[in-house]
């Protein structure tokens, strides 16, 4: 069935509109017009999408995104996720060695486990968690759309001559005789409008006094910020824009920062400890060693050529150098590198054996094996040494097949193809373990006879202790780069201008006609009626009309 939506003043309607568009006549009541309730004046009465009559699975999709309960609600569970993600420590706070699914339960119990297991152990990296986020937005930009658009179009199209029945069931209502001309008094009534900051619009015997109408855009302003700070929030996630996390940075090497071209070379740490008699009686009892200050003197490259070959050494450029210490970061172009904590342990980060003949006791020379990136091939004397395999923590499976257990050198082994004079055409195979007692330990003779037998013609020797070198610190740098910060930053700025209009400002309308010498007034605010009263009382008193501001209330809490 096709409803008639046309109002007698002759404007065409959408379907829903409570008050027509262009009089403001109410629609859908009695012919008789003998209600006296308040109009709703929320939105002027204009139709909105969420309100068909029938609607079909979009506008469900669309009635349910735009409701300000479905909002409140998604607001307040993803408040509730985001308080209980404080409660243990996140799965982003730890460096290494961290296991989460034994983690929890050891150090918190039952109630750990069950942390870890709803997820809440990695809440704001969680599906689920970004997609409350998600839902926020859409809810945002539909709630939006489904307002501001009809306001937007009842407010710029308002007709002056107002609906009878509008203008006596607004909040604030004056009706009485006025001498004169109609038209006349009207226009006398312009300039102390105006001298109150109204924008006055008149059309014969009828008068629009507006002022202030941008307040109503505040809470769309705070939709558009807060659409501007959830999508920086949802980006943060992107390559390259977002980085928090902990690294450990050995002594003395460069090592990558990941998902970057930046280097960092952890060039010298230094830690001072409290003397015992700076420390307090408590740290004495417990006799611990409690460090006053450490600092790692930082190195920081970028990487400008073959940053993705693996078959090239990267071409690093010093970009900046540093003392971190704690609360004294390294910051270089929105990366910042702050102190965390350190580790001392002695691990070791080269040898440089030298090649001896075994027969003759002629030494070859030497050459550096690093840990953690050896060269693949080396010439000692007249040898060629080739790396075939590499084993930093050296083991042996059910096989009694060497592998390697970690990736820490706790048990640096390397598998050598040796070619040279008085060796087979295609060389022999020699295994060595830097560590003399590693040597022992694992029967480091025993495994070369069993290749070949080579160690008979040739051994390594480590004649000098300088030819050993050892990392002694690590230090734990928390890395960070935020490049949706700045956005975040602007979405709470717009959150804050749309606050501002909605609370420092409302808008103020006074429609008012004379119908054979009869004034009748009608007004409206979004807030503050006292105001708004007083505001009309003074206006009839400048026009000649002594009225009481509280007669001038109509009665009602609907605005």
């Amino acid at each position: 069935m096709i409803k008639n939506t046309k109002c007698e003043c002759g404007h065409q309607n959408p379907v829903g509109t409570v008050l027509c568009e262009a009089c403001g006549k109410p629609q859908y009541e009695e012919a008789d017009h003998s209600s006296s309730e308040l109009l709703e004046m929320r939105y002027d009465g204009v139709a909105r999408r969420s309100q068909r009559a029938n609607p079909n699975f979009i506008d469900k999709i669309w009635n349910f995104f735009s409701s300000v309960k479905v909002a409140v609600y998604l607001i307040s569970i993803t408040l509730v996720a985001a308080m209980l993600g404080t409660v243990f420590t996140q799965e982003t706070m730890f460096v290494k060695n961290f296991d989460p699914s034994t983690y929890y339960k050891q150090k918190y119990g039952t109630i750990g486990e069950i942390y870890y297991m709803l997820g809440l152990s990695d809440t704001y990296n969680s599906w689920w968690f970004i997609l409350l986020l998600v839902m926020i937005g859409a809810s945002l930009v539909i709630c939006s759309l489904d307002r501001v658009l009809p306001l937007y179009r009842a407010l710029s199209k308002q007709k002056i001559r107002k609906h009878m029945q509008f203008l006596t069931r607004q909040r604030v209502v004056y009706q009485g005789p006025v001498s004169g001309r109609g038209e006349e008094w009207v226009n006398r009534a312009i300039a102390p409008l105006k001298k109150k900051g109204y924008r006055v619009h008149t059309d014969g015997g009828a008068l629009l006094a507006e002022k202030q109408r941008f307040s109503r855009w505040g809470p769309y302003v705070i939709h558009i910020g807060l659409i501007v700070f959830l999508l920086a929030v949802l980006f943060r996630g992107l390559p390259g824009l977002h980085l928090d996390e902990h690294y450990w940075f050995p002594e003395g090497e460069i090592t990558q920062i990941p998902d970057t071209n930046y280097y960092l070379k952890n060039e010298k740490f230094t830690v001072e400890y409290y003397t015992e008699d700076e420390m307090s009686d408590e740290f004495k009892q417990k006799g611990k060693i409690v460090p006053k200050l450490f600092e790692t003197k930082a190195v920081l490259y970028q990487c400008v050529a073959s940053c993705n070959d693996p078959l090239k050494e990267p071409e690093l450029v010093e970009v900046d150098r540093h003392n971190i210490r704690v609360n004294d970061p390294l910051s270089y172009k929105g990366l910042q590198a702050y102190q965390f904590d350190f580790e001392e342990v002695t691990t070791l980060r080269y040898v440089q054996p030298t090649l001896v003949d075994q027969e003759t006791g002629e030494v070859y020379g030497k050459f550096m094996l690093r840990m953690n990136d050896p060269e693949t091939e080396y010439d000692v004397g007249p040898y060629h040494l080739k790396l075939k395999d590499k084993y930093l923590d050296f083991g042996l499976d059910e096989n009694n097949k060497p592998i390697t257990k970690s990736g820490e050198p706790n048990a640096p082994a390397f598998l050598f193809t040796i070619t040279g004079p008085g060796l087979p055409e295609d060389g022999g195979q020699f295994i060595y373990f830097p560590f003399l007692q590693q040597q022992e330990l694992f029967g480091q003779d025993k495994l070369n006879e069993a290749l070949g037998g080579i160690n008979h013609k040739l051994r390594f020797d480590m004649i000098a202790m300088e030819d050993v070198d050892f990392i002694h610190f690590t230090s734990f740098l928390n890395i960070r780069i935020d490049r949706a910060m700045p956005f975040v930053w602007t979405g709470l700025g717009i959150v804050m201008v749309g606050l501002i209009m909605g609370f420092y400002w409302q808008h103020r309308r006074i429609w008012l006609r004379i119908d054979d010498g009869i004034l009748t007034l009608g007004g409206h605010t979004t807030k503050n009626w006292f105001g708004m009263r007083r505001e009309v009382s003074s206006f009839l008193e400048t026009m000649g009309i002594e009225v009481d501001e509280k007669s001038l209330d109509n009665g009602g809490n609907r605005s």
